[in-house]
């Protein structure tokens, strides 16, 4: 048998798919942590004072382009007194430019770090664009408790 007839690499298949109640568990545990933009855009439309959207990204980035409603809190710029200007009751969720970027883990760690409930919006803000929502721009506005 030469090179050119080895059957061909199967990767997904390589490693055993987990047992589904493990998977069952795993993607879950998923869910807790981590929503995507439509059904962020589900949640505004039905239930908008649940939920606050978190843009991570500098002021600049949200002024450019922003989630509909969103507050504008770099990632780093993240403390005490700008949790407690966030109504106590809704549950935030993160976002930044994409996939490839972390600053929303880091915006994420930081509030569940100060104690408050958390997701982070996969894709971020190309995410949502890529379903087609829509976007405001503007500079950011103080934040009402």
């Amino acid at each position: 048998m030469d090179i050119t007839t080895l059957p061909a690499p199967r990767p997904v298949t390589l490693v055993r798919a987990a047992a589904p109640v493990v998977a069952e568990r795993h993607f879950v545990s998923r869910l807790a942590f981590e929503t995507d933009p439509s059904d962020v855009a589900a949640h505004l439309r039905a239930a908008p004072d649940e939920i606050v959207v978190v843009d991570t990204r500098s002021p600049e980035a949200y002024a450019e382009a922003h989630v509909p409603g969103a507050v504008s809190l770099p990632h780093a710029s993240i403390d005490a007194a700008a949790v407690a200007a966030l109504p106590a009751h809704a549950l935030l969720v993160t976002y930044c430019w994409s996939p490839s970027c972390n600053a929303a883990a880091k915006g994420a760690a930081r509030l569940a770090a100060l104690g408050r409930p958390v997701k982070e919006m996969i894709g971020g803000i190309e995410g949502w664009r890529a379903e087609g929502l829509p976007v405001e721009a503007g500079p950011p506005v103080a934040v009402a408790g």
